[in-house]
């Protein structure tokens, strides 16, 4: 829907510019009428750029910050299984266990709805829950690893958090629309104010510039929404992880099961 309206709006005021400019070549041409045109396009045009870069730049930012979080997320996981190698057991292998199970339940139940709402998953955080009931058992028993393992979990709530955070969009609706109708009256008055004795190099050209500014705006409108759109950061780190202490843990603890199934459901009370 956004892409058709934005499209659309585009067209029309091209279309809309054209038909004008075609009324206006009907007219005999007044003295200073074509510089008096141009001199009021140009403080549009310049609006509709520095507004078409401010927008790009935040929009880049916020899915830059999307990416990195996404990926401390599944370092932060794979780190606090490698730390937990150092608790005592029974804890160590419930540690370990928690974490896998996590990374499962993140992959399929939390990634799949980072496009609609960004909210946390009941799924994975009961894992999350886990990890703190068996820090509080670390503590009660003084192990030296107990402020490693919170410290470790600290971050990967903090990386969890912030990917959440990045699902939403950066740019508010309403700025966008205001930029799209700065761009389309941009696109509107060049139109009009083609030179009266035109070719066809000048339709090209305006023609160009439309296509380049629509591709602006759906470039926007896509990197704002950095775990839906066509250039959509991806769940490979997470599943990368999900491989590996999945790994780590049949050869840490050969035989033992894990309390979740493949998806990261909990199996076992």
């Amino acid at each position: 829907m956004l892409t058709t309206i934005t499209v659309a709006a585009v067209a029309v005021a091209l279309a809309v510019g054209l038909i004008a400019n075609r009324y206006r070549r009907r007219r005999p041409p007044k003295d200073g009428e074509e510089s008096s045109v141009s001199d009021l396009i140009s403080p549009l045009e310049t609006l509709a750029v520095l507004l078409v870069a401010f927008v790009l730049v935040v929009a880049a930012e916020s899915y830059g910050a999307a990416s990195q979080a996404a990926g401390a997320e599944a370092h932060r996981v794979d780190q606090l299984y490698e730390v937990a190698d150092y608790a005592p057991e029974p804890q160590r292998e419930l540690i370990h266990a928690d974490a896998v199970c996590y990374a499962r339940a993140i992959l399929t139940y939390e990634w799949p709805q980072m496009d609609s709402n960004g909210r946390k998953a009941p799924e994975a955080s009961v894992w999350s829950s886990d990890f703190r009931r068996h820090f509080k058992e670390l503590a009660h028993k003084g192990a030296n690893t107990f402020e490693l393992l919170v410290d470790a979990d600290d971050q990967r709530s903090v990386a969890r958090q912030a990917r959440l955070s990045e699902a939403t969009p950066a740019i508010p609706p309403i700025v966008y629309w205001f930029m799209v109708i700065a761009l389309a009256a941009t696109i509107g008055a060049f139109a009009f104010g083609l030179p009266l004795k035109r070719g066809s190099s000048h339709i090209v050209l305006l023609s160009v510039l439309a296509v380049l500014f629509t591709g602006s705006l759906l470039l926007i409108a896509d990197i704002d929404r950095p775990f839906s759109g066509q250039i959509r950061i991806s769940s490979e780190a997470m599943a990368d992880t999900v491989g590996d202490i999945g790994e780590d843990f049949a050869a840490d603890h050969p035989g033992r099961p894990l309390p979740c199934d493949a998806r990261g459901t909990r199996t076992e009370s």
